[in-house]
Order: structure tokens, then sequence, then C-alpha cells
């Protein structure tokens, strides 16, 4: 059966779960990423994303992400007609992987950007990844050059991230230094690990 075991990782953008889930897996847990396999299936994907938003954003077989974001992050129409497209997809990658996983009866993560906006993922746990919106403005202008008005259009497309915390079943908070953030991992790891038993 899958997802018995699976916590899903999730945060909002900019909030740092790429950092998070890096030192989760040096503490020993298998991390199936949907970011990565969604990657993998929109390029497999390509003619059709062609053929729903034109064929300029794909160049050397591959979608042009940062110019199809431009255009789903400005009209949730089709926002709707991607997701539609490619959640299927990426559903039924993540639900294989995860009955692998669950054949070895321990905990693990799957990392799911929108799994509350979602809903489409029957885990019981979650464990979301929070900053201040403060921080997570700074890091999307810094990181990814967005102006402030795109980056707080992609914050804004999303559940607020304080509203997600009230929903987890664990929280680390990654408001502070690399060194509180570690110590914030290993709290959740014993937690995670205790529940399992």
């Amino acid at each position: 059966m899958a997802f018995k075991y699976a916590v899903a990782l999730t945060g909002s953008i900019g909030t740092g779960k790429s950092t998070v889930s890096k030192l989760l897996s040096s503490f020993g847990f298998h991390i199936i990423d949907a970011d990565k396999i969604a990657h993998q299936i929109l390029d497999e994907q390509q003619q059709s994303v062609a053929d729903l938003f034109g064929d300029s954003l794909v160049k050397k077989g591959k979608v042009d992400r940062k110019a199809l974001g431009a255009i789903v992050f400005s009209d949730s129409s089709k926002r709707k007609k991607l997701e539609a497209l490619l959640h299927p997809l990426i559903y039924k990658e993540i639900e294989r992987l995860s009955v692998e996983q669950d054949i070895l009866k321990k905990p693990y993560l799957i990392d799911i950007p929108l799994f509350f906006e979602g809903g489409r993922y029957p885990i019981e746990k979650s464990l979301v990844v929070y900053t201040t919106k403060e921080q997570q403005l700074e890091r999307l202008m810094h990181r990814d050059n967005y102006n402030e008005d795109e980056a707080l259009s992609r914050i804004s497309a999303q559940i607020p991230v304080e509203e997600k915390c009230k929903r987890a079943s664990y929280v680390i908070d990654n408001s502070g230094t690399l060194t509180q953030l570690k110590k914030e991992c290993e709290r959740v790891k014993e937690e995670i690990l205790n529940d399992s038993d």
C-alpha cells in the first residue's frame, strides 16, 4: 500500500525546503522529490506543453520553465490546464516510488511543495518548513532574481505558511542560522522516528 510510512515535506516558496531536505537526507531519511519528478515529466510532455502554450516554450528538447512559470503564474486558468496535464502523471510516479519505500517499513519523506494546496496525496503526517514572509521575499528576490511583485505573486499563489504550520504534524523553524536549522532537523528526526515505533 502506498504512503503508509510517508511524511509529506512541505512549506512555502522560499522557506528553505531544499536545505532541510538535504539535512534530513544526511540524517538517513530517504527522500522522494516531487519537483525532480515534475521536471522530468514536464520534459517528457514537451509536445503537450507546446500544444497548450506555444512552441516557443520548448528549446533543445527541454521546456523553458521560467517562461512557462511567467505564463501560468499570471493566469490561473492556464495554471489549471498545466496542472491537469502534469499532476496525474506526477502522482502516479510518486505513488510507484512510495510503494517501493513502504516495503521497508520505516519512515521516509516525500517533498511535495503544494501538499496542502493540492489535497491529492493521502498522507497522514506532514512536516512544514517555516520562515517569515520577509525572509521568503528576500530569498526569492536574491536567489531567483524576481522583482518584488513577481516574488509576492508566487508567495500569494500558495496557502500562507502560518496556516500550513497549524495543519502540520511537525514544524521546522528555518528563520534562524544554519546551526539552529541543524538542531531543528535533529529534533524533528527524533520525533518522526519515535512516532514510528
